[in-house]
């Protein structure tokens, strides 16, 4: 918004070139003039070619004073828009290392007003706070469970006492606590259920009532893939995340009339703390499944993020579930696009060497009739039962 506003000022002051127009056009009409005139011979042509010079650069001299006038307006203006122009005040929770550190930085260095919120990572937030400002942003740091209506509404209170307003509202604060469901205990569910999904819906509902008022905002959740497809020993995240991506949906059809763009991003395995205590194996395991055979960067979330919070070009997508998924369920996404016969010819070659009894060919007739939800159920069931 920030690039956005600024581009609109200084298209404003290039458009100040279109002030030669009047200039030109007065310019013209001298030039009509002088052409209409008479200016050669018979008795008194000096005086009258005196009378025709002095009305011209009459004419001229006002055109002249009349272009410096409509420059200095229009500079005026400009200037005043400038003023005008306020950087997008953008709440980002869990914010202080990971993938939530990674959007805030991005936003600070686009020009936005950063609150950045943590729950004990006190000393890192700052760290992030100053290095927002360091690239000459500003940001100030606020410590809050946001699993706490109390302290929900304390976060969002602090930012509109500091700048006046919430524009964008970044929802990444999240925990995991794994475990198979059958060992699972009810405050394990419990805690990753509190801070996930509803820490999620108060921080929504606090800056919406702010957004609803301007009819404009911007909202963005981190949810994750897990959300999508399920794992293993991750019943409470994985319900929690589907939880998410649920009410981004919902929320983006309540507020879409009040101009407010609600969305999520689901990750697939981003490098973090967590994958950091990964055993070797395990990690060399993880890297087969994933195409690219490395872990996506905090930084190439946070790019998708500024992308929706930020850009002109995502103002007309909402209640959108973007997700980075490179590993295999990668495929799936293209079936949720409806790309069904372009990219059952990407899986049809991986179908045909892994059942080599039956052709490519033969599967892709054999499918390509099914409708999305088949496609995608039946091409869960091929990449990932045994060979």
């Amino acid at each position: 918004m920030a690039a956005a506003a600024g581009s609109a000022v200084i298209t404003f002051k290039s458009t100040g070139g279109v002030v030669t127009k009047p200039g030109g056009s007065a310019d013209r009409r001298v030039a009509t003039f002088q052409h209409c005139s008479p200016v050669s011979g018979g008795i008194g042509s000096a005086q009258l070619r005196a009378s025709i010079g002095l009305q011209c650069r009459s004419r001229s001299s006002f055109a002249s004073s009349g272009v410096r006038a409509q420059v200095a307006t229009i500079e005026q203006a400009s200037a005043e828009a400038a003023q005008t122009v306020e950087a997008p005040v953008v709440v980002v929770t869990g914010a202080s290392r990971g993938i939530g550190k990674a959007i805030a930085l991005a936003l600070g260095k686009a020009g936005c007003k950063v609150l950045v919120n943590y729950a004990r990572s006190s000393r890192e937030a700052e760290e992030v706070s100053k290095e927002i400002e360091a690239c000459g942003g500003h940001a100030i740091t606020f410590g809050g469970d946001v699993s706490k209506e109390a302290d929900v509404e304390a976060m969002i209170k602090a930012a509109v006492d500091a700048w006046g307003t919430v524009d964008i509202l970044i929802n990444n604060a999240g925990i995991t606590r794994d475990g198979l469901l059958m060992r699972m205990k009810t405050p394990q569910w419990q805690e990753v259920i509190n801070l996930n999904l509803t820490g999620v819906f108060l921080c929504t509902q606090a800056a919406a009532k702010i957004m609803m008022k301007k009819r404009k905002g911007r909202i963005i959740n981190i949810a994750s893939v897990v959300g999508l497809v399920g794992n293993v020993g991750q019943a409470n995240y994985s319900a929690a995340k589907a939880g998410v991506i649920g009410l981004t949906k919902t929320v983006a059809k309540e507020y879409a009339g009040r101009n407010i763009n609600v969305n999520a991003v689901a990750p697939g395995f981003i490098a973090s703390d967590m994958t950091a205590k990964l055993g070797e194996d395990i990690e060399k395991k993880i890297l087969e499944t994933i195409p690219l055979g490395r872990y996506g960067q905090p930084e190439e979330v946070a790019g998708l993020v500024e992308f929706l919070a930020l850009d002109p070009a995502a103002s007309y997508i909402t209640g959108q579930v973007p997700d980075s998924i490179s590993f295999s369920y990668f495929f799936l996404f293209f079936f949720d696009c409806k790309f069904q016969l372009t990219n059952l010819m990407v899986l049809a070659p991986l179908y045909a060497d892994t059942k080599s009894h039956v052709s490519a060919t033969h599967w892709l007739k054999s499918v390509a009739h099914m409708g999305p939800s088949l496609c995608h159920d039946f091409a869960f069931s091929l990449l990932f039962q045994p060979t």
